[in-house]
């Protein structure tokens, strides 16, 4: 504490005191800095402002600014894809390697991308008894912060099984809160109250989906995201019935929808071609190749020439 400090507290109201105020006075009017300012105060330290989320090659748009090449699967499960053959670190090295083999091929930056199955459709009942099985977000975490910190991008992907979709979503509202995480919907898994998985193919009610849309776009701007994907599967017409009525209308959602059938390659032309007719507007296309079940697998240069040419490409 200064001296003028003491003197004010001990009530010495002399001609030097007066005069030292007035003389501060002065000095505060003349620098134009007033005095209940928080910053001209001891002890208080103005908080800086947190940088704005870029995607690495700039920007706060995903399309059609991106295009995305990823990494399918669940954390320590193999089976169900290349993701979950490897640490954390690896599959970022490893999907890094597939997009750059994209890049020769497309006039738009390759964002490398890691998609996580994040609720597993069960063939048997679950504790809650709706045959999916969710991951504790918690062990989801590492992932996104160590693909954050590598200008990798994440997406979410829901196997809801007899549960809807939004309910499912909100259990991972804190993980979707990053700004390099995304979503995707699985109609396939998506069942009525007496249907199994692996039994017949789900669907998706497209009241479901846009009101799981709106959730997403509502979550993004309240907390100040960059755009964010909205992936939904597709590999028969049945699973998005009325998806013409798909709402498209928020700018904070980057829509595409992804062809993910498996067989010859004839076979999976077949289904792009039926997938890609007659889009909902602002919507973008996505392919899917599978390591095992393809046959063959398709390159990335015969991938990138498919018409139109994928803004999505995912590796199962």
């Amino acid at each position: 504490m200064s001296r003028y400090d003491k003197n004010m507290q001990s009530k010495v109201y002399g001609y030097t005191a007066k005069l030292a105020v007035c003389v501060l006075a002065i000095v505060l009017v003349s620098v134009h800095v007033p005095v209940t300012d928080p910053v001209s105060k001891p002890g208080r330290v103005a908080t800086p402002q947190k940088p704005r989320f870029m995607f690495p090659e700039g920007g706060r748009s995903l399309f059609p600014h991106y295009r995305l090449v990823a990494l399918y699967g669940t954390p320590n499960l193999p089976v169900l894809g290349g993701l979950g053959q490897q640490s954390p670190q690896a599959s970022i090295v490893r999907v890094k390697q597939i997009a750059k083999s994209y890049q020769p091929y497309s006039a738009q930056p390759i964002l490398p991308t890691l998609e996580i199955i994040t609720t597993i459709a069960s063939a048997s009942p679950t504790a809650n008894k709706d045959y999916s099985q969710e991951l504790d977000p918690t062990s989801l975490k590492p992932w996104i912060m160590a693909a954050q910190a590598s200008g990798v991008y994440v997406v979410l992907d829901l196997q809801p099984g007899r549960q809807s979709f939004l309910p499912q979503a909100k259990e991972y509202a804190a993980l979707l809160q990053h700004p390099n995480v995304g979503l995707a919907l699985d109609p396939e898994w998506h069942l009525g109250p007496n249907e199994l998985p692996l039994e017949q193919i789900g669907s998706a009610n497209i009241k479901d989906v846009n009101q799981m849309a709106a959730w997403l776009a509502t979550l993004t701007k309240q907390y100040k995201l960059p755009q964010k994907l909205f992936l939904l599967h597709q590999f028969r017409l049945s699973m998005l019935p009325d998806r013409a009525q798909l709402n498209t209308t928020y700018p904070q959602l980057a829509y595409a929808i992804q062809m993910d059938g498996q067989g010859t390659q004839a076979q999976k032309l077949s289904t792009w071609h039926a997938i890609i007719a007659q889009p909902p507007q602002n919507v973008y296309f996505g392919w899917k190749n599978f390591y095992l079940k393809d046959a063959p697998l398709r390159t990335p240069a015969a991938t990138m020439a498919l018409t139109p040419k994928p803004w999505y490409v995912s590796y199962q």
